[in-house]
């Protein structure tokens, strides 16, 4: 595995971080995730536009400019072999003296880039769903931030998984959706499919975008609001998506089926949709 750091390409095992780091030392930092079809990394100038909001968010100036950017991007994707991979931006204020406030003068950021092969949903979850629970939404107010600190995410998604789920689906102040620990969330109901606006409660996630230009353009009603929590309990279907998981259907929710337990239509036309729009226009 061939990564990037601060300026060179090197094996993942020579890659050094100082500990003063204050990506380690604060989680003061941003990352975000590009997914790679057929080694050609999919919009690559959103990915980099949602990159500079979250370092716009941290007050970090950009190290790089999208040439700049693209060019690294695109020696990751060739130095290293799966033809479908992810791609891992981590941005940090850099090595600096241990105290809060930023260093002065500004110190040189870490970047580091790191090339991991795209996983893909196995069939057996595409016929059978999965299982999730709700969880209280006890992040901070600014989850539009593709924030490095992730331990409230990480707690979250634990939780999950300690109850033998596959995600947690966050609700805010017991009212709310605002998306999944690592994913975003769609509701189904009477035929429309239901997704939470973009705000400061959830991430932007470039998956959620595909699936509502999807909708648009195949005449499948949709509506951008705010889901109340009774929405989901009462949903007829509930969706999953990311970049890494595609397009899955949520079947049991804290316990108990959704809508039959089974797969929904909204399911049905999505998905086949998804995969078609990743053969002809992500892998192209």
């Amino acid at each position: 595995m061939t990564i990037y750091l601060n300026g060179a390409f090197m094996p993942i095992e020579e890659a050094r971080v100082s500990v003063l780091d204050r990506g380690f030392i604060f989680g003061d930092g941003v990352y975000e995730v590009i997914p790679v079809y057929s080694r050609r990394a999919f919009r690559m100038p959103e990915h980099l536009k949602r990159l500079q909001h979250s370092l716009d968010g941290i007050k970090l100036p950009n190290p790089h400019n999208e040439s700049e950017w693209a060019g690294i991007l695109n020696e990751i994707i060739k130095l290293n072999t799966p033809e479908d991979q992810y791609l891992y931006l981590h941005i940090t204020r850099g090595v600096a003296k241990r105290d809060h406030a930023f260093p002065v003068p500004p110190v040189p950021p870490t970047v580091f880039v790191l090339s991991n092969p795209l996983p893909v949903p196995p069939a057996e979850l595409l016929q059978s769903g999965i299982a999730c629970i709700t969880v209280a939404d006890n992040r901070w107010l600014r989850c539009d931030i593709k924030s490095i600190a992730l331990l409230p995410n990480v707690l979250l998604r634990q939780a999950a998984v300690e109850a033998g789920c596959a995600e947690a689906i966050l609700i805010r102040d017991d009212a709310f959706l605002t998306e999944g620990a690592a994913s975003n969330i769609f509701v189904v109901k009477n035929g429309k499919l239901l997704a939470p606006p973009k705000d400061n409660l959830m991430l932007p996630g470039i998956t959620y975008d595909v699936i509502l230009e999807l909708a648009a353009a195949n005449g499948i009603p949709h509506e951008v609001r705010r889901i109340s929590n009774a929405e989901v309990f009462g949903a007829d279907e509930l969706l999953l998506t990311s970049s890494t998981r595609e397009v899955l259907a949520i079947t049991t929710l804290d316990g108990k089926p959704v809508g039959n337990g089974k797969p929904g239509p909204m399911f049905a036309k999505l998905h086949p949709l998804y995969q078609t729009f990743k053969r002809e226009v992500m892998r192209k």
